[in-house]
This record gives C-alpha cells, structure tokens and sequence, in this order.
C-alpha cells in the first residue's frame, strides 16, 4: 500500500529535483517508475541518484546546471509491488522554470498601467510579493493594487511612482522556495495639462460579465480591479442571493471576493460595482462550481473464502460525473485475460463470483474527470479461516442515562462471520407438526396479528422450510402479537394453528425519521413544511410526534427554531417572501429521539415578479426566424422560483428555460410588423412587461397564386390567367412561369405549341427573397371544330330528337342542321341549336326544303331524308360507323344526283317558291307549338330571321351543281319515314290571306346562333313540330 504519495514540485533550481514514493507490504514492495505513461528507470540514468530504503524510494539530480533539468518534465507514477500485488499512485508532475529579460516602462501621470510578475507554470499556488532592491514591500493602496495573476495594477500614475526596482517574488510554501524576477524599471512622466478625472474602468478582468469555474472544497477569488481618477470605491453583492458571511472575506481593499471551503451552494451570479466622482461601473460574474473526482464508497480490503461472492463496490462524484475504472495489480481490467466470473456494472462496482486462491491480488478503482484522476488500492486476499471473536469476554460498558450504548463485537474468520445480536423486540416461535396425510410439508407460514389496531387482520411475518419446527422472529417495538402457524405441502395450505398468547415487544426511540421532507409554500409571507408520514409500527412507542426545526439558510446562525406536530403540514408565519431556509423533521417518542435528520433546503411563498427583463434585444436572422436576447431579472426581483421568460408577440407567446439569456423564434411571417415584449414568471404569474420592441421581418417568398385558368385562342397558343398570391410576403416584383421569367400581370400568351401535346404549367410568384410556392395547371390548345362522329336520332309523331357529344379540345363552334323534304316545296331551310343543349326541338312543319348543303367547314351537316310512302313507325340513324368511308362516298354520288333531278325540275316548272309566302299566309294550328307533346317544353332559338330574307338555296346558290362541295367536312345523312298524311297535312297550302307580323326574337321561325360547346358534354337538338 502506497504510504506516501509522490508530490508535484516547479523546479527552480537543481536542488529542488526530488521524486519520493513509500510503500508498506510484506514481503516488502519492489518500486519502479513511470514518465507521461512509459517505463521509467532513474537507476540507469547516469545524471540521477537513486535512493533505495524498506518500504522507500526516491530520486534526485546530480547535475549543476538548470539547462539539463528540462528533460525531467513530464507526469511521474510510482508503482510498488510485491507477490501479493500492484499498489499504484497518484500522478505527480515536474515541471522547470526559465530565464527572462530586464523590462523598463515609461507612461504619463493620470494613465493606468500594468507592470507584468509572470511566475512560472505550476501546480503549486505561489504567493507573490513586489519589493524593491532593499527588500522592503512595495506599498499597496486602493490606487495600487496585485492581481491574482501576480501583475501590479496602478488605477493611475503619479510622478512619485517613478523607480527602478520594482521586483516580483514568487514564494512557493512547499518548496521553501522564493524566485526573484527581474526589476522593472517605471518612468513616469508629469503631463503637460491638469490631471483630469475619469470614469471607473475595467482592468482586470475585462468587459462586463465573466465566467469562473471553481473547484469544490478549493479556495476561490473574484478580482475587480479597476481604473479611474479619483480611484474608484468597489463594493460586492450576490444577485442571486445572500453573501455567505462564514464562506466570504474581501480582501486587496475590497478589490478581491475570496471564497473558502467553496460548495455548490455558492454556485449563481456576483456583481462588483465601482463608483467614482465620475461614474458608476458593474461587472457580473458567473460562479460555476464544479469538482474533482471523490470517494463517496471505497472498496474494503478484506478476507475471502474460496467460493465467495465478492463484491467491490466504488462510488465517486464529481463535477462532471467521473468515470470509473479498475485495474488489477496496475493492470486495466480490458487488458488481463477476459473472466467470465468478473462483471463490472453501471454503477462502476466490480464483482468476483465463486473466487479462488489465484484471485488473491491488489486491485484498484480509479475515477477521472476533466479536474483530475483519484485511485484506491483494494486487498484481496483469498483464504479459508475458521470464525473467532477477538472481542473479550465479560466486558463492562458504562453509559449515563439516555445516551446512545454501543456494545463491540470484533470477529475475524474467512468466510466473514456473522454476528448475531438477540434484542427484545424480537422473539423464537416453536411449534409441534401436524398430521400430513402421507404428503410430506414443504414449507410452514408464520402469521401474526395487531393486537392494536381497531380492525385486527392476520399477516404473512415469514416463511421456513418444512423441516424446520421454529422460527425467530423479527418484531417492531411498542406492539402486542398473536402468532399462528399454517403447513403447507403439494395438496395445499392447513387449517391454522391456534393463535398463541399476547406478546408485548417493549417501546424504543424511532429507528427513522420521515422521508420526502419539502416546502410547499404557496401563500406569501409564509413556510409550509410538510413530508411523507410514517407508518404506524414505526411509532416504536408512546406519543409520537413529529420535531419540525427551521431556520434561514443564510445569515441566521447556527440556532434552530423547533416545534412539533402530529401530522404534516406545519406553517410558520411571518418569514418574508421566497426566503430561503434550512428545514429538518425527526421523529420523537416518550422514550427518545429519532437519528439526526440531514436538513434540506425549502422557500418560503413565492410573489409576482417585481422586474422586467432589461436589454431586450432582436436580431433578424431571415423573414420567418428572428433571435430575441435579454438580461436577465435579478433573483431578488424574481421572488420566487425562476420557471422563465415568455416573449409576447401579437401572434405566439414563447417560454424559455430560467438560465436562457437568448431564443431563437420561428414560424412568424414575413414581411410583417411585430411588437416584441418580455416578462419573467415564477409559479405566482408573470412580472411587468419589458418596453416594447418594434420589428419588422425581411420579405419572404410568396405563397402560390391564388389561380390559374388556361384558355387557348388557337391551336398553337395557351393564354394563362392568374390572380396574386394571397400571401404576397414582400412586394411583388414579377413570376415565373416554367423557365420562363414574366413580369406581365394577370396573364400571359405562349404561342407555337404543339397541337397534339398537353402541358403541365408551374406559376410561381416572385419577390426579392426568391421564388414562392407554384401554382400548378394542366391543359392543352384546344382543335379546330369537326362534326359528331355519333348523332343519335329519335322521332314522335310530330317530332324529332337529333343529340350528339362534341368532341374533346374541339374549339366553341355553332352546330348547324340542315334537312329537306323529298317532295317538292320551298327552298331549304337552315337552323342552328344551342350546342350545349341536350334536346333542341324544331316543328316538322318546317322540314320542307327540297335542297340540302353545308355551307361551312366549322358546322355540322345533318342532310334528313322524308318519306310519306310508309307509317311513321321507324327511324334509321346515320350511318358514320367504323367503315364509314364507303358509305359517304356512295351516299355523296347518290345525293349530287337526286339534288341534279331536283333543281332540274324545280327550274323546269318556273318561278321560286318563297318562304315570305309561307309566312304570310295564316299558321296551322297543328304547327303552333304544343307544351303538353310528349317530348316536353319547346326550346326556342335565338337569332332573329326577318321575312326579307331570301332562302338559303336561292340567295347563295347553293343548290347549283357548282356548289355541292361540302368543303371537306363530313356530312351524314339519315332517312326518316312520317306518315303520308301527315305530310300532306304540314305540305297543304295556308288558308287565308293573313300575314304572320311580328314574330318574337325566339320563334321557332328565326335561326339562332349557338354559344360555345362544353368540351366533353353531350350535346343535342330537337326538331319540334
């Protein structure tokens, strides 16, 4: 076992080179050494002496030069060693200190300056001493001050701070050593104008806030050292809380705040703050608390039987949390042979199942953090010995009356003997087995019952195995028993015993106090304790009671206030808001206390908030996000609780964490004005709103554009129409179509497409941040119009239903229909239908005209043969099918000669026939449109025919053989037989000398001109009587 650990040490001269290690052990323990991780061997090095003792091992130089020293540097680890085991050290550093210049200085009266010490890298803290060459101190004032760096500050200079010996000491305490620097030689100059004054400044440290980070149970100091003219008066506060009067001194003229002994607890927010004539300065300090590896539980060396579970258990804290670690004999565990027997759990314990002999060894738990590395050394020690009781027989204690006793029983033995304490709540329970019908009994269940408790119940106390007739019985003090006893084998459980007599177990003090101890104050000016009650068989005796004792964590001193109480909670009135203080609550019977009780830390009612945050800042970081920053609230403005801060904007409220200085806020809109205000809130609400902050967020990209309609002027042309985005974001400064980049407004003409393509169209609006989201379309040119490839045709007895399906992308045409009479009569008629119609009706009466044509290439030619020679009891559609080709060619010949004969005749008989005549001769009243036919309500047409007008036929010529070419559109004819007389009652001449005047715009008698078509809907006209 390593008895003396080897110490870091600076080298200032080559006496001060000596690296020692002790170690006990038997045999004795063989050293050896290692350097920043290597073997290490100082016997071989012929500028080292080596000094080897029993149970001691050092060395040290034998150069007379500091130049040849600074190959020793580096971590050194001492290792001992015998046939036990590896004991292993901690690590020591050795480090040298070098040569420097002379330094000389010239300044001004009235300015500030810094006069550098510069001691050497250490582990050991030094003590710095400036004097000059007679060895006198340098005298110190508020004026002119040392730093903890070891540097001279001067808040300003006079002349009178001239000279040239201002020397720097370094005394090491633990080396007995003290370097002297180089004098520095300080000219100050006088200034040509009058010293003026000053504001207070920041010399060390600089800038407004810093952060230090502090060693649990080390020593601590913060430094405000500072310029100015007149030099400034520094004061300290803790703004989080109460200076630790018994943990803090001021010091260097109240430049420094010096913490002893530091914990945790002094972990929050100092300030300094410097006043002058001039101004006021304040610097924030940030204290984070941190530690080094500790020894919460060390392994035991111990003795262990061949067999035994051995389990090493090794705890360490630390600030961050260590890690553990375990080597054997100075071997790590990952690099001995792997052992199945050996487990290693999260907590860092180590344990050895079913050990032997060879597991006899040293083994050693190391922790490690980032502040350094800790390791105990661990004996086990394998072997078999009988049980003894070192302690002597017969021993007499003497205790004064309501103390604590305390009776010794020291034992040894491998395995570890185990030691038996009968006490007088505890008691043997014997009884005499029953029959157990040839099934052996495997287990007895002892059961006991309160004598004490209002609804008495039986309960399960313990198990045995079936072999056995007693039990001991572990019982709580202060409580009356019944025992009764149940076997129990393979078939089942017995009857119970019979209980057996009463049995008193006598009071004793609590054996524990009550857990989960916590303030729950929720009202001001007021603390309220409460915690977990204890059962009732924890009570150990009469009057039990609960001791409440309190008193403020800071500044009180060390009395307790105390009361007590049956139950939880207990309020203590007039305490302050969110005061903080100690709490603790012990147990208490007739016969004594409970243990001592660790004391918690609880606060008293929380109030609103007194402050705003201060310094609210923005930062836009693009057109949605923006990071929003502020200085946070003192803790005694909080009163309370810190839970966090809520930015308020018009839209969204944000939380924060209590420690966040700054936040990030997402999803606003863009290009929008925002008002920003920020509140801190405990458990209690919110505090004051801080000033309100304006902003304005960057232009984002636009939503998509609210629609996009397509239109197609021709075959090879798209028009889009489009509206803005609903959500503009910015200013719009034009869109992007596709590729294409357009700063047309509402619409945009592409030409030369692809008539057999559709297209797929992006609009995106744009700004200056970018392009936004698209809208997205579908669509293609629509075709030049063409006949129905299908015309379905249905009559009644004075009508006929004709219906079609325009053809897809066809463009808005007009449906025009044209029909003759096979007879002789007037010249053809021509009428147009609402292509969008379903049914379009036209009177037979009007199916006279003895030409036919079609007269462009957009229409539709429907070409009507009648016949009076058969019954109206048929109708026969056209036939434009799949092989229609041959069919119109022969249909074509067929008709060009019937419209020869026909106009051959028409001419031979002379005159025209006029349709004025027609018209003006008296209406047959079978011709007026009937609403109650069959087929429903007339639709009437829409453009007006006048009775000027000259016929079709006549007037163009179109019944000439020169014009029977139906320019290339389709025509289809159909055949429809009506009943003889039925023709003979529409063809006979009118009757009477009347004219028909005045005919409305929506007469059967005026052709109408026909909206555009819906691409894909069907379509019909119906020809009325």
């Amino acid at each position: 076992m390593i008895t003396t650990q080897p110490e870091s040490v600076t080298v200032f001269s080559v006496e001060d080179l000596v690296m020692s290690c002790e170690a006990s052990g038997s045999p004795p323990p063989i050293f050896r050494w290692t350097k920043d991780g290597e073997e290490f061997d100082p016997g071989t090095d012929p500028e080292l002496k080596v000094a080897e003792n029993a149970g001691s091992f050092a060395f040290y130089t034998l150069s007379n030069t500091m130049d040849t020293l600074k190959q020793y540097q580096g971590k050194y680890v001492c290792y001992a060693s015998n046939e036990l085991g590896t004991a292993v050290s901690n690590e020591a550093t050795l480090s040298t200190d070098g040569n420097e210049k002379k330094v000389s200085v010239k300044s001004e009266a009235g300015s500030s300056i810094v006069l550098k010490c510069n001691p050497p890298q250490s582990s050991m803290e030094p003590i710095i001493h400036w004097m000059d060459w007679k060895l006198h101190h340098i005298k110190l004032s508020k004026r002119v001050v040392v730093g903890k760096d070891g540097n001279l500050y001067f808040a300003y200079l006079t002349t009178e701070d001239s000279r040239n010996d201002y020397t720097c000491n370094v005394q090491y305490l633990a080396t007995r050593t003290i370097l002297a620097k180089e004098p520095i030689t300080l000219t100050v100059a006088p200034s040509n104008s009058l010293l003026r004054n000053k504001r207070p400044q920041m010399m060390r440290p600089t800038g407004s806030h810093s952060v230090y980070h502090a060693l649990r149970g080390q020593t601590m100091e913060l430094e405000c050292i500072v310029q100015g003219h007149p030099t400034p008066d520094v004061t300290w506060l803790r703004k989080d809380g109460e200076l630790s009067e018994s943990r803090t001194s001021k010091e260097m003229f109240d430049r420094r705040l010096h913490f002893t002994n530091i914990s945790e607890s002094d972990a929050g927010e100092y300030q300094c703050s410097a006043n002058n004539s001039q101004g006021k300065l304040t610097h924030i300090y940030t204290v984070i608390v941190e530690a080094a590896p500790y020894w919460t539980k060390e392994p035991v060396s111990q003795l262990y039987a061949p067999g035994e579970t051995v389990r090493l258990d090794c705890q360490a804290d630390g600030i961050p949390t260590p890690t553990i670690s375990w080597t054997i004999n100075g071997i790590p565990l990952s690099a001995t042979d792997k052992d199945s027997r050996r487990t290693l759990t999260s907590g860092g314990s180590l344990i050895l199942n079913d050990v032997s002999f060879g597991d006899t060894a040293i083994y050693q738990c190391q922790a490690s953090n980032k502040h350094g590395t800790i390791i105990t050394n661990t004996n086990v020690y394998v072997i078999e010995l009988p049980p003894q009781i070192l302690s002597e027989d017969r021993n007499i204690y003497t205790f004064t009356e309501g103390q604590k006793a305390s009776l010794e029983c020291e034992t040894f033995g491998s395995p570890k003997p185990k030691i038996t304490d009968p006490k007088s709540h505890a008691v043997t329970l014997s009884w005499t087995p029953g029959d157990d019908h040839n099934s052996p009994v495997l287990e007895y269940v002892v059961e006991f019952e309160d004598q004490g408790l209002k609804d008495e119940h039986w309960e399960e106390l313990k198990k045995v195995r079936g072999s056995e007739q007693h039990a001991s019985l572990p019982l709580w003090p202060y409580m009356s028993y019944r025992f009764r006893v149940i076997a129990i084998n393979e078939v089942g459980r017995s009857d119970p015993s019979k209980p057996s007599e009463i049995y008193n177990t006598p009071a004793e003090a609590p054996d524990n106090n009550p857990e989960d101890v916590r303030s729950e104050s929720t009202n001001q000016n007021t603390l309220v304790v409460t915690w977990q009650e204890m059962d009732q068989r924890n009570f150990n005796g009469p009057n039990f009671r609960y001791m409440v004792l309190w008193r403020r964590a800071v500044g009180s001193g060390p009395y307790w206030h105390v009361n007590s109480t049956a139950a939880p909670p207990f309020v203590v009135n007039d305490v302050g808001n969110f005061s903080a203080f100690e709490i603790k609550v012990q147990a208490v019977n007739d016969i004594g206390e409970g243990p001592e009780p660790d004391p918690v830390i609880g606060y008293s009612g929380e109030d609103v908030p007194l402050d705003a945050p201060m310094n609210v800042g923005v930062v836009l970081i693009n057109s949605t996000t923006i990071k929003a920053s502020w200085a946070p609230v003192e803790k005694a403005k909080v009163r309370g609780h810190l839970l966090g801060y809520k930015e308020s904007e018009e839209t969204k409220v944000v939380e924060t964490g209590p420690n966040e200085e700054r936040r990030v806020i997402s999803d606003l809109r863009p290009y929008s004005h925002y008002n920003l205000a920020m509140t801190v809130f405990n458990s209690k609400g919110e505090g004051p709103a801080s000033e309100t902050l304006e902003f304005k967020t960057h232009e984002g990209v636009p939503g998509p554009p609210t629609s996009l309609m397509l239109d197609s002027p021709s075959e090879t042309e798209m028009t889009l129409h489009w509206t803005p985005p609903g959500q503009p974001n910015g200013v719009l400064i034009g869109y992007l179509l596709q590729y294409q980049r357009s700063e047309y407004f509402g619409h945009l003409t592409l030409r030369s497409l692809d008539r057999h393509s559709h297209y797929r169209f992006y609009l995106r609006g744009r700004t200056t941040a970018g392009d936004g989201e698209p809208i997205m379309r579908e669509g293609a040119t629509t075709l030049d119009g063409a006949p129905p490839a299908f015309v379905n045709l249905s009559a009644g007895e004075n009508a006929v239903n004709l219906s079609w399906v325009a053809k897809k992308r066809h463009r808005n045409v007009r449906f025009q229909i044209y029909y003759l009479n096979k007879k002789d009569g007037p010249p053809c008629q021509r009428f147009t239908a609402l292509s969008h119609l379903l049914y379009t009706w036209l009177p037979l009466f009007y199916l006279i005209s003895p030409c036919f044509f079609s007269s462009f290439h957009t229409s539709l030619t429907l070409i009507l043969f009648l016949s009076h020679k058969n019954p109206l009891s048929s109708v026969q559609p056209s036939f434009a099918t799949q092989g229609w080709f041959i069919g119109v060619v022969s249909a074509i010949v067929l008709l060009l000669l019937i419209l020869l004969i026909l106009c051959f005749i028409k001419r031979s008989k002379g005159g025209k026939y006029s349709v004025k005549d027609k018209e003006e001769g008296p209406m047959d009243s079978e011709a007026r449109p009937m609403k109650d036919e069959t087929f429903g309500e007339y639709s009437y047409l829409e453009e007006k025919r006048t009775t000027s007008q000259a016929s079709l036929c006549e007037e163009s010529k179109l019944c000439s053989q020169d014009n029977l070419d139906f320019n290339g559109s389709s025509a289809m004819t159909m055949e429809l037989n009506i009943d003889e007389s039925l023709v003979s009652q529409l063809s006979r001449p009118s009757e009477g000398t009347e004219v028909l005047h005045g005919v409305p715009d929506n007469s059967p008698l005026n052709p109408t001109t026909v909206s555009a078509a819906t691409n894909g809907m069907p379509n019909s006209v119906t020809i009325l009587d």
